[in-house]
């Protein structure tokens, strides 16, 4: 059975007037729920609104905060590190994009750290703002409270899936990419433990060490491990990956896995790079467009319709869903139906 799909429009309304009910600030509230909604029409569907349960639950229990603003730690002009004080992280996440643009456009690059962020969403779904504007953009994310990954040639946990995204601009549509350096996620596991499904290939350690598709072994206690990108042959590339993500976000900002963990959320590594202070935009466009059309035209192994740019799957289901209507997944609906009725807000219709 087809799933029903829902008008952007009305989702973003109805995400944001739960946010607004739960006591965030409507410009706030309006910045988590457009990321959370740009999640779903990417297909990013672990990281959309499937995530709106949890952050209205931080917000009741106390564990993302509602009010004040960022402190500012240091500002060198292209360098500059917040501490998020657990403020919502689309929000904080969106405010240094904007800066970073500017800092970016007077000094040719800018990077933004963030400690202390709560839960930043799914990455891929702030490239283009920044990609819009001509420029290139490096996002990394990991949480210093969590632990779900093992060291290549490892059994226990030690970080998290810390994914990395990029974005940069061609003449057409941009490159965006969004990847975990590790096998999976902890929320596709999640969803398939609960759905009794296993995941496709083994991409975890039990607790003994040995590899298997079920999601229900990073669950046990002891809990088991998910693998490094790459997996049992090649996973020292993620394993290594993963910790470069960990030095330019908690390390970089002070604030990481040697303190006390403080809940759900994150530490953030921000740079924007502007390639007029480089090489010039139209020579940057010049060469970005040469690869992606040499990519694009690259003849397809056995099976594969067409080599496709990363990004390019996510992008045309943007431009259907916004015509069409967002198909959010099977479960998200039944887990915002508590909070419609709690307070107050009714749920969207779908397309007719």
């Amino acid at each position: 059975m087809t799933e029903p799909a829902y008008p952007h429009a009305d989702l973003l309304r109805f995400a944001q007037a739960l946010l607004e009910a739960s006591g965030l600030a409507a410009d706030r509230a309006g910045t988590v729920a457009e990321v959370l909604g740009e999640g779903d029409l990417l297909g990013h569907t672990t990281h959309g609104l499937a995530l709106l349960p949890g952050y209205l639950n931080a917000i009741a229990t106390g564990g993302m905060e509602t009010r004040g603003e960022w402190e500012v730690v240091s500002d060198r002009g292209a360098s500059v590190l917040w501490d998020g004080r657990r403020l919502p992280g689309p929000w904080l996440v969106a405010r240094a994009i904007d800066l970073a643009l500017e800092r970016a456009g007077a000094h040719g690059t800018a990077t933004i750290v963030i400690r202390r962020s709560h839960h930043i969403a799914c990455l891929a779904a702030y490239l283009t703002r920044v990609t819009a504007r001509g420029m290139v953009v490096v996002l990394q994310s990991s949480d210093p409270s969590v632990a779900s990954v093992a060291p290549f040639g490892g059994t226990r946990a030690f970080i998290t899936p810390n994914p990395i995204a990029a974005g940069f601009p061609t003449n057409g549509d941009p490159v965006l990419l969004d990847v975990s350096t590790s096998t999976t996620t902890n929320g596709l596991t999640g969803r398939l433990k609960n759905e009794g499904a296993v995941l496709p290939h083994p991409w975890l350690l039990d607790a003994a060490g040995q590899p298997t598709p079920d999601p229900a072994a990073l669950f046990t206690d002891p809990p088991g491990t998910i693998l490094p990108l790459g997996g049992l042959d090649s996973g020292h590339k993620g394993y290594a990956l993963g910790l470069l993500v960990e030095a330019l976000t908690a390390a970089l900002s002070g604030f990481g896995r040697a303190d006390p963990a403080e809940g759900w959320g994150a530490a953030v590594f921000l740079q924007v790079i502007d390639p007029a202070a480089f090489g010039g935009l139209d020579g940057f466009l010049r060469q970005t467009t040469w690869l992606a059309d040499a990519a694009r035209a690259t003849p397809p192994a056995p099976g594969v319709d067409a080599v496709r740019l990363p990004g390019a799957r996510g992008l045309a289901l943007r431009r259907r869903q916004m015509v069409e209507g967002v198909t959010l997944y099977p479960s998200v609906m039944p887990a915002l139906a508590p909070w419609s009725e709690r307070l107050g807000v009714p749920a969207p219709g779908t397309v007719i």
